[in-house]
C-alpha cells in the first residue's frame, strides 16, 4: 500500500482556491481544510476504487489523470468521464449505502489530496454550500450518463463518434486547415463510446469518406465542422454506420 505523503500547507491552500466548491471559501476556512487533506502519489495504472468496493474518501486530482469507466463481461471499456487538475470525485461516499458503482483508475502520474468521510461530513455541517456544489456535480454526472445511454440507444457510432470528434476537438487548438483531435488512438476512442476498435476504425474511414475528417496517426483534422455536427445529429442507427458490435 502507498503512504500518504504530507504536503506543504501553503500549496494544498493554494490547490483548494482554485477548486470549483471552495472558490468563495476564505483563507482562514482554506486552512481549515487543508489540515484535513492528505497526499496520495498514484502511479499509472493505479486503482482507487472498483465496482462495489465501499468508498469512504473524496478525492480531488491535484495533477495528472484520472478515468471512471465501466467493463462489460467481455473486457469492453465503457469511459464515463476522464478527470484533470481540479477535479473531484469519489461523491459516493455521501451516500448511504457508500458503494461504488465504476472503475476509478489512475491513466499517468497522478497526485491526489483525499477528504475522509468524517472529515467530509464535518465540512457539510460548517459549510451547506459544499453539499450543493456536490449535488451539482452529482447531477451533471447523471445527466452526462443520461445522455451516453440516450445517443447508445438511437444513434449509430458513426453519429456517436462525430459528437465525440466535437467535443474533443473543442478542448484543443484551431489548426490552419480546421479543428484538430490529437493523442487519441482508435482504442481510445473505442473506449470512450464502449465498442470494439474496429468499430472504430470503420466509423472514422467512413467519416473520412464523407469528407468531415482526414486521418493521420493520433491525428484527426475537420475540415467541415458543420458536416460532421449534422451527422452527428442523426438519430438513427441506420444512418452512415450500420455494423456495430
Amino acid at each position: 500500500m502507498v503512504r500518504l505523503q504530507p504536503d506543504q500547507a501553503e500549496e494544498k491552500i493554494s490547490f483548494l482556491a482554485q477548486v470549483a466548491i471552495f472558490q468563495h471559501f476564505s483563507a482562514q476556512d482554506l486552512n481549515a481544510i487543508e489540515q484535513s487533506l492528505t497526499s496520495l502519489p498514484c502511479s499509472p495504472g493505479r486503482m482507487l476504487y472498483r465496482p462495489g468496493d465501499v468508498n469512504n474518501t473524496l478525492f480531488f486530482v491535484k495533477s495528472g489523470r484520472i478515468q471512471l469507466y465501466h467493463l462489460s463481461t467481455d473486457g469492453r471499456k465503457l469511459i464515463t468521464d476522464t478527470l484533470e487538475a481540479g477535479a473531484c470525485f469519489g461523491e459516493q461516499a455521501l451516500c448511504s449505502p457508500n458503494i461504488a458503482t465504476s472503475f476509478a483508475e489512475a491513466v499517468n502520474a497522478t497526485t491526489l489530496y483525499l477528504l475522509n468521510k468524517v472529515d467530509l461530513n464535518h465540512l457539510l455541517q460548517q459549510h451547506s454550500g459544499v453539499a450543493g456544489a456536490l449535488l451539482q456535480l452529482m447531477g451533471q454526472r447523471l445527466t452526462g450518463l443520461e445522455n451516453q445511454l440516450v445517443n447508445t440507444t438511437f444513434k449509430s457510432v458513426t453519429a456517436r463518434l462525430a459528437d465525440l470528434l466535437l467535443q474533443l476537438a473543442t478542448e484543443q487548438e484551431r489548426e490552419v486547415n480546421g479543428l484538430a483531435v490529437n493523442g487519441f488512438s482508435h482504442e481510445e476512442l473505442a473506449d470512450r463510446l464502449g465498442v470494439y476498435r474496429e468499430t472504430v476504425s470503420t466509423a472514422l474511414r467512413e467519416l473520412k469518406d464523407a469528407h468531415a475528417i482526414q486521418l493521420g496517426r493520433k491525428h484527426i483534422v475537420i475540415h467541415q465542422p458543420d458536416l460532421l455536427a449534422q451527422l452527428a445529429q442523426t438519430n438513427s442507427k441506420s444512418g452512415l454506420h450500420r455494423r456495430e458490435h
